[in-house]
């Protein structure tokens, strides 16, 4: 494909390049969060319990900042993201 012909189609569909974007962006936004969860996991490691809680309970374990990070990044990525890039792609 020239270069030409890639203009005179950006310049005749310039929605389509401007939703293509936004697809991108919404599809990158729930794996870079599971990642900086896990990025904090690993430079906090005091933040998530990997041995006995000493005394503590499930919850303990369960509930820690770094691992509902990316739980949320999991969950934006298979429910919200996915919905939201069908709209997108549906509006055009």
């Amino acid at each position: 494909m020239s270069t030409q012909t890639a203009i005179e189609h950006v310049a005749a569909h310039p929605r389509a390049e401007v939703a293509s974007w936004h697809q991108r962006l919404l599809a990158l936004l729930g794996p870079v969060t599971s990642l900086a969860g896990v990025g904090w996991a690993i430079v906090q490691p005091y933040r998530v319990t990997v041995l006995h809680p000493h005394g503590q309970g499930f919850w303990w374990l369960a509930v820690e900042p770094p691992l509902l990070v990316v739980l949320a990044g999991v969950l934006f990525h298979l429910f919200v993201a996915r919905m939201l890039i069908q709209d997108l792609t549906a509006a055009d």
